[in-house]
């Protein structure tokens, strides 16, 4: 029987190619998002994946999006904890709401998810987690202090539940990418762009696919001996 996978923030970017690679694995794959619909609507076309659409920020839309996709394709198996959101400002001028917003979606998120999905992995015996962090989590960024703090809690986050689930067969890892040539990034002043294109020792800015193949790997059935890592893919610009 097919494995099932749900990937937030599934539709776009590095999201929708974790979507695709998966699918491409065999899995029944349910990709949420939040807000775009004309997007998310033009993604099930092109792939034949059905999108689902909830605020991975509220808990409720949380509990419900889970059991309306298992519902639907049955019990989860694979979570991909990838939704995120930038505010991006320096203190001085960053306020209450950015700073609540970035950590409620990025890492409570994470927290959401989890919490849907996990007792049910335990109970089965069988789960595989994944959470998509970011080299800015690691090494800090400026005008990024939410952004910042929420990628570095998802790799503490990462380390304590891959201790709950590892006696049940639960594997619990993160991904910190490095700058991906997403919309996102594409977002980032051309100067500045090029700025940090130079501090890479690959030269050049990676792409979704090459971390939808990190994804891959860490879901496996057979990688069940890594759990509580951190994959870093970021063309050796942090080496932590």
């Amino acid at each position: 029987m097919a494995r099932v996978a749900i990937v937030t923030g599934g539709t776009r970017g590095i999201g929708e190619a974790i979507s695709i690679a998966l699918n491409g694995m065999g899995m029944k794959v349910a990709a949420n998002y939040a807000g775009n619909e004309e997007r998310a609507n033009a993604f099930t076309e092109r792939t034949g994946i059905p999108a689902y659409k909830w605020d991975v920020a509220d808990f409720d839309a949380c509990q419900d999006g889970v059991r309306q996709v298992e519902s639907e394709l049955g019990a989860i198996d694979v979570l991909v904890n990838n939704a995120g959101i930038t505010r991006d400002t320096t203190m001085k001028r960053m306020d209450r709401d950015k700073w609540q917003q970035v950590i409620d979606t990025n890492l409570g998120g994470c927290f959401n998810m989890a919490k849907a999905v996990f007792e049910g992995m335990l109970g089965r015996g069988y789960g595989r987690i994944v959470n998509i962090g970011s080299i800015n989590g690691q090494a800090g960024q400026y005008g990024q202090v939410n952004y910042a703090a929420a990628k570095s809690g998802i790799h503490g986050f990462t380390k304590a539940l891959a201790q709950e689930g590892a006696r049940s067969g639960v594997t619990v890892n993160a991904i910190a990418p490095g700058y991906i040539d997403t919309d996102m990034v594409a977002a980032v002043p051309e100067d500045v762009l090029a700025k940090i294109v130079a501090r890479i020792p690959v030269n050049r800015l990676g792409k979704a696919n090459e971390i939808a193949r990190g994804v891959v790997f860490l879901v496996d059935e057979n990688a069940g001996f890594i759990t509580g890592s951190t994959l870093s893919i970021n063309g050796g610009q942090h080496m932590y």
